[in-house]
């Protein structure tokens, strides 16, 4: 029997609820679990077909193990590979490039020089002009680094000062320098399986407690357009990096929904703060997902997700030509219709 798994830490009411439904609609065909690790030995396949990861970007050791998982055949659930390598800055570039749009950004050198190196390792950086990125991204702005989450060394500038006085507790962090948006709404939206959509109000000002408790303010033709469109962007976003289980934050502004946050390895699932109603949402599209993936499992081939990016980008070897027949060369190719 094909076991799945959920890998976690200090989350309570996702986990259970995740086991329960797996077995409870996979009628015996699998068997969901809390994942238990013993001694871990390089190429040595585990005994789950799938893992849901909730933990492993906080613990270096887990991560270790899904990799060797994933290299062995576990469907995990992010892809430990691709999550440890995305980053906010080149998101937002994606972003861009997939048509989403999302808040002026800049990247920063971090303000100290990282261990072991000198000022020669930076002989290829120029001086940043500061009056030339404040022109560009304005005040207020955020600043927060480039790579991670949870909130962690986030700063609100209002001011030339306030940027300064943060940037200089910095360290070595390399930073993001990012508008900051007026928006009208706000929402989070979770993407499972790069196909389910929950699209839900947030107040990212409220409480955590609070977060969810708040309403669309936007109604009619323009509430429709504007969830049809973070729906289209949600989907476009995932599908590009690759990720099966995922939140993804826009900020409304004049009409237009600008893609805030979204590579989170592990969102925020927990009953008490996304409400009854969403965390149902939730743990049945996660359980459908899991399902499907326990089905569609290969016994030692690679079962993980990788976005359009990777595969778009890993450019094997081209199939051969097609001898052309001397009917198809006698057919003259008709003019492609411009779009």
């Amino acid at each position: 029997m094909k076991k799945i798994g959920i890998l976690f830490g200090q989350e309570n009411t996702f986990p259970q609820a995740f086991v329960d439904r797996v077995n409870q609609k996979a009628g015996g065909s699998f068997a969901a679990e809390f994942v238990s690790i013993s001694q871990v030995e390089q190429a040595v396949p585990t005994d789950y077909a799938v893992i849901i990861d909730r933990i492993s970007q906080d613990v270096p050791f887990y991560r270790a193990y899904l990799k060797n998982a994933a290299l062995t055949g576990t469907a995990v659930i992010n892809n430990p590979f691709w999550w440890s390598a995305d980053e906010k800055f080149f998101n937002n570039a994606l972003a861009v490039q997939l048509g989403v749009p999302v808040p002026r950004t800049l990247l920063l050198p971090s303000k100290q020089r990282p261990d072991d190196t000198s000022h020669n390792s930076f002989r290829n950086l120029e001086w940043t002009n500061w009056d030339e990125a404040f022109a560009k991204i304005g005040f207020p702005a955020y600043m927060k680094p480039h790579s991670g989450g949870g909130w962690k060394s986030v700063y609100k500038l209002d001011n030339i000062h306030d940027f300064h006085r943060a940037y200089d507790e910095t360290g070595q962090l390399v930073m993001l320098l990012q508008e900051a948006v007026d928006f009208t709404d706000y929402f989070r939206c979770y993407c499972i399986g790069g196909k389910e959509v929950l699209i839900m109000p947030y107040e990212p000002r409220n409480e955590p407690h609070l977060r969810y408790a708040t309403e669309m303010k936007t109604t009619g033709q323009a509430g429709k357009k504007l969830l049809a469109t973070m729906k289209d962007y949600v989907l476009k976003l995932n599908q590009g990096l690759g990720y099966d289980f995922n939140t993804v934050e826009f900020a409304v502004r004049d009409g237009i929904p600008l893609a805030i946050d979204f590579g989170n390895p592990a969102p925020d699932a927990d009953v008490n703060s996304v409400g009854q109603q969403n965390f149902e949402w939730v743990v049945e599209a996660a359980a459908n997902l899991a399902i499907s993936r326990a089905k569609a499992h290969k016994p030692g081939r690679d079962n993980l997700t990788w976005g359009t990016f990777v595969r778009n980008s890993a450019g094997g070897p081209a199939a051969p030509a097609k001898k052309a027949s001397k009917k198809d060369e006698e057919v003259k190719p008709k003019a492609k219709k411009k779009d």
